[in-house]
């Protein structure tokens, strides 16, 4: 070690060595500048890549396994309680409603690893979703046949949905929701080591100048502007493709991923809402279990059912969802706000009817209809349901137009940032090479 002190000491002792080791700083400080900033940006640019085409898909595959698990429930109630009537249409969303969660299940547990904790949730989710399948046929086959165990069958079917199936499928979505967030905190990182090496490579370009010419008295060095020019040049383009994707992806998160998380949990309140009050009437009056239910779910989806403030100011998750919504999904929740309190009109009108006025059918014909079904309930829940799936493929849009491209811009910087950092070194060392030349 002492000899190479030794060397280095005696090698800088004259003009020509002490030029060399600037050369070699130079060189070091520069290519390392372009490395580093080529690592960090594409380590940013991956994790926007898994934003845009894991984490975020994943997290809305999450909240649509929730939905649809939750709008097979509500649909196989309402085919209950139409029975032999039952039309063709809400069998087909039923067993679409199946075939769209086992789908996804499927998807998500082949695009997660073993040991991800999303594992527990989705096996979980592949195991009780033919059980619940199997509960639903057998209440459906009784009820044709007037048995009275279908009822039961079906209330055992809903219990298993909302105390199995759907907190696995909330857990699953806290999951993925979670990662989605980790993904955006790397993809928005601040590459602090680029920019620090920045200052120090400056710093030492500019001191290397400074001594030039207080010992040459030459104004400019070629090579070493253009060095300089390089890396200046490599922390403009760092600098300005960290602003412009961060604020795409702020974008994306604002106007997509976060106003669509509040949107899916209004969704799935709206439809387990939907799915009490059709169990209250399967229980025909055996329980009041479902109508606290119903009340309960209605106050965390719109605040208080009496409230005649705007549907935005109740503090619900329906309120919520307006509030963090972009101006172009707000015409659909309005749409949706008034399509609710519509559905609350006639929930009300079908309450009064079975409970002050003992009429069981009439509550019933107000809810759910095989026939004319657009002054129902159901049509209202329906018209709901539907103004906030428009509000949905809103919001995911303006995450997709976003988001998109965020990694390429983060990758053509990156490898700018290399490619800059390689022609500052050559360009440093040319012009030291010159000055070297002199002392020939």
């Amino acid at each position: 070690m002492r000899g190479v002190r030794a060397r280095l000491a005696q090698a800088t002792r004259t003009p020509p060595g002490r030029l060399r080791l600037a050369g070699v700083v130079l060189a070091v400080l520069t290519v390392a500048f372009g490395g580093l900033t080529a690592w960090q940006l594409e380590t940013r640019a991956q994790a926007a890549d898994r934003v845009v085409s894991y984490s975020q898909p994943l997290s809305r595959d999450a909240a649509e396994i929730h939905r649809s698990l939750a709008d097979a429930a509500t649909t196989a109630a309402s085919g209950f309680l139409l029975a032999g009537a039952e039309p063709k249409d809400v069998r087909a969303r039923y067993e679409q409603d199946l075939a769209q969660a086992a789908k996804l299940i499927s998807q998500a547990a082949a695009r997660t690893t073993a040991t991800s904790p999303a594992q527990d949730s989705l096996t979980r989710l592949n195991q009780q979703l033919p059980v619940y399948a199997g509960l639903v046929e057998s209440a459906r086959a009784d009820n044709r046949q007037g048995i009275p165990l279908g009822g039961a069958y079906l209330r055992y079917a809903s219990e298993q949905m909302q105390t199995v199936l759907l907190p696995a499928a909330a857990e699953l979505n806290t999951i993925e929701t979670h990662e989605l967030a980790n993904d955006y905190a790397a993809a928005r990182s601040t590459p602090w080591g680029a920019y620090v090496l920045v200052v120090l490579t400056l710093a030492a370009l500019g001191w290397v100048q400074l001594t030039l010419f207080r010992r040459t008295n030459r104004v400019f060095n070629i090579g070493l502007l253009g060095a300089t020019a390089a890396v200046l040049a490599g922390t403009v383009w760092l600098a300005v493709a960290g602003l412009t994707t961060g604020s795409d992806l702020a974008k994306s998160d604002q106007d997509g991923a976060t106003p669509l998380r509040a949107l899916n949990s209004a969704r799935v309140d709206a439809l387990t809402a939907r799915l009490a009050e059709n169990l209250n009437l399967v229980a025909r009056g055996s329980t009041a279990t479902y109508a606290v239910q119903y009340t309960d779910l209605t106050k965390r989806l719109a605040g208080d059912p009496k409230s005649t403030i705007p549907m935005a100011q109740r503090g619900g998750s329906l309120s919520r969802a307006m509030v963090l919504a972009p101006g172009a999904a707000g015409e659909a929740l309005n749409t949706a706000a008034a399509a609710y309190d519509s559905w609350q009109l006639k929930q009300q009108a079908a309450q009064k009817a079975e409970v002050e006025n003992a009429d069981y059918q009439g509550a019933l014909d107000l809810t759910v209809s095989a026939t004319d079904g657009s002054t129902t309930a159901d049509a209202a829940f329906n018209a709901t349901d539907r103004a906030l799936a428009q509000a949905a493929d809103i919001e995911q849009a303006r995450f997709e137009a976003a988001a998109d491209g965020t990694a390429g811009d983060l990758r053509l910087a990156a490898g700018a940032a290399a490619v800059l950092g390689v022609l500052a070194a050559a360009a440093a060392l040319r012009g030291l090479g010159r000055r070297l030349a002199e002392y020939r």
